[in-house]
């Protein structure tokens, strides 16, 4: 049975904010995970740019003493050669968890807004965020 519009609007803000807030959590998750996988990556090209002479030219006393034009310029092209391999690791890691803890079964659809009587957890679903009793069995990916 439809909702009235007024009823709608109101569901329609409470399911979009849970959404939003999902959305969130999922895209804090990614930011944790690529910095902590990427911080090597990070330093080394930081270190490359910092000690060359045509970018940054710091005048630290490691910049003056152990790294030159040359070993700076490897540095860059070390960091940028390691940084493929660890964005794949990264995203693995992150569908991993994501795909463990079930994120992605948290959003919810606008058809609970639209029509009375539906359950924040559909039978099937067995998700952190939805109700207790769900079925474990979901696979969120084939």
């Amino acid at each position: 049975e439809p909702r009235s519009p007024w009823c709608c609007l109101a569901w329609s803000l409470v399911i979009g904010t849970v959404n939003s807030l999902v959305f969130l959590l999922n895209l804090l998750l990614m930011f944790v995970i690529f910095t902590i996988v990427l911080l090597p990556t990070i330093v080394v090209v930081y270190f490359g740019f910092q000690c060359h002479s045509q970018v940054l030219h710091s005048s630290a006393r490691y910049c003056k003493s152990i790294l030159d034009d040359n070993s700076s310029s490897a540095l860059i092209i070390l960091g940028f050669v390691i940084m493929s391999p660890l964005l794949v690791v990264a995203m693995a890691i992150y569908c991993s968890l994501a795909r463990r803890l079930r994120l992605l079964v948290c959003f919810q659809p606008y058809s609970l807004a639209v029509y009375k009587g539906g359950r924040w957890c559909r039978p099937g679903e067995g998700a952190p965020c939805c109700a207790r009793g769900c079925n474990t069995q979901l696979k969120a990916w084939v």
